[in-house]
């Protein structure tokens, strides 16, 4: 089955594939020939909503590749169901989001994901149900170029207890959501999350 990598960088994104049938009206491709990341990262400075593919036999190997030039971080967060089927968003930075963050040296991924969780949210996981497709976020802190790996899990609480959002990591709000009110959250969020919670089939 050929592979696929997409990484969101601003309002764009590039996806590495391996299937040459993935193109279609609204992707941009970008010659794999004489493709330089550091280059092509310059320019999507220049541009707003657009979706790149980068056709290659290696889709693995090119992202490998992408790496060696930035600096890669790795982080893991939760998507949150409690008895109600209602799910938990934060709100941070002016945006909704979904609880993550980095895991630290020598943790477990998994662990580390219901430890944001519940650090972010003041939840109690009860179980982890299944792992989800990890994402690919770049951006620049402190004039470095980050790309941010997160591993996500869907996770399940028992109880519905007091939230409690982690004010010194940013957070003013946490709140579960229904389904039926997913949409209009999902207006103010970031692509990526957007992507998490729809392959969710939540809005």
């Amino acid at each position: 089955m050929p592979q696929n990598y997409r990484i969101y960088i601003n309002t764009n994104t590039l996806t590495i594939t391996e299937n040459p049938h993935q193109y279609d009206e609204n992707h941009q491709p970008v010659d794999n020939q004489n493709f330089d990341f550091l280059t092509f990262y310059a320019n999507q400075f220049k541009v707003n909503d657009v979706h790149f593919i980068l056709h290659v036999e290696d889709a693995k190997n090119a992202l490998k590749q992408i790496k060696k030039t930035v600096k890669v971080i790795k982080a893991a967060g939760g998507v949150v169901c409690n008895p109600n089927h209602e799910y938990l968003l934060i709100f941070r930075n002016n945006k909704w989001d979904l609880p993550k963050g980095k895991i630290e040296k020598g943790e477990d991924k998994k662990e580390a994901a219901v430890r944001e969780v519940e650090e972010e949210c003041g939840v109690l996981i009860d179980r982890v149900i299944e792992k989800l497709d990890s994402t690919y976020h770049m951006y620049e802190l402190n004039d470095e170029i980050i790309l941010k790996k997160t591993y996500w899990y869907k996770m399940e609480v028992d109880v519905l207890s007091k939230l409690t959002p982690q004010i010194e990591e940013g957070i003013t709000e946490v709140e579960w959501v229904s389904p039926q009110f997913m949409a209009q959250k999902m207006e103010n969020t970031y692509p990526l999350i957007k992507e998490v919670i729809s392959k969710m089939g939540l809005f």
